[in-house]
């Protein structure tokens, strides 16, 4: 995948990467989805991300034995620790039962999940000890708006935070209007989860957009391909959907090909306008 988002150390990962929330929780399905991760990183989709809380800890199982046999120093995987374990009392065995399951000696990349009783000045001290014993290479957090940030950022070693992941598609723009630019102006990339609005109601009226359907068909392309292409139209979004099967992670991969046109785009804003004010963030 031609598109990279650099993190602030200088570190490069593909614009499109792989989310496995509610993956590993059928073994049925755990063959499938193995083949969909692995075609997922031969395709380019080498950032992988799960976290604890999945399946409590099936979807780090499951990448685990996805990744298994594949070149460690070439992915960039990532999880999260829950909050309540994001102290000096627990994290440290939480990094370590995270490890074990996803069969690595390291994450490229640890997240507090969402911001909990842990006071965030502890956190940190617990993230850079991780750090400094080769647990992971880099930290960040997930679910932190701009308010967050910033008390984040003015705590001492706040500012090697390396990301802040959140939920953001094309009908759920919120972080635009302050959390987004916030980020930018600090070179720190957001990661989108959830990006192609997957499930309920939403998700019908997204993929049954007059608008959507027929910019997919000036890229020969479908709609959930439009929505990727929306979220990394930028320069500081990693995009991470969830991909369960082979085909649909090969279509999430090129859609990192696709270059929507300034028209394109001002049809998308008609149709799911930027917010003109501060909304509340959500949190997933």
């Amino acid at each position: 995948m031609d598109r990279q988002i650099r993190f602030p150390d200088g570190e490069t990962v593909p614009a499109i990467g792989q989310g496995t929330w509610f993956l590993g929780d059928h073994k049925e399905k755990v063959a499938q989805e193995k083949e969909a991760l692995i075609a997922g990183v031969e395709a380019g989709m080498t950032l992988i991300d799960t976290a604890e809380m999945y399946g409590e800890g099936r979807a780090e199982r499951l990448v685990g034995q996805a990744v298994r046999e594949l070149d460690r120093a070439s992915l960039f995987l990532v999880s999260k620790v829950y909050p309540h374990n994001a102290g000096r009392e627990r994290i440290f065995k939480s990094c370590a039962a995270s490890l074990e399951r996803m069969g690595t000696t390291y994450l490229d990349l640890y997240l507090l999940h969402w911001r909990g009783p842990i006071p965030l000045e502890e956190t940190i001290a617990c993230m850079e000890e991780l750090k400094k014993r080769g647990l992971i290479r880099r930290w960040g957090v997930s679910n932190f708006d701009t308010d967050d940030m910033q008390e984040l950022w003015d705590l001492p070693g706040g500012k090697n935070c390396a990301t802040n992941q959140v939920l953001y598609h094309i009908a759920s723009r919120g972080i635009e209007y302050s959390l987004l630019p916030w980020l930018a102006e600090r070179h720190i990339p957001v990661m989108g989860y959830c990006p192609l609005a997957q499930g309920g109601g939403l998700h019908r009226g997204l993929y049954g957009s007059v608008t959507l359907n027929k910019i997919a068909a000036n890229h020969d392309a479908t709609v959930a391909q439009i929505l990727l292409a929306f979220a990394v139209r930028g320069e500081n979004v990693v995009a991470i959907p969830r991909n369960g099967q082979k085909r649909h992670a090969l279509n999430n991969a090129a859609a990192g090909g696709i270059t929507l046109t300034e028209e394109e785009l001002r049809l998308i804003d008609r149709e799911f306008p930027a917010p003109k004010r501060k909304t509340a963030l959500d949190i997933v």
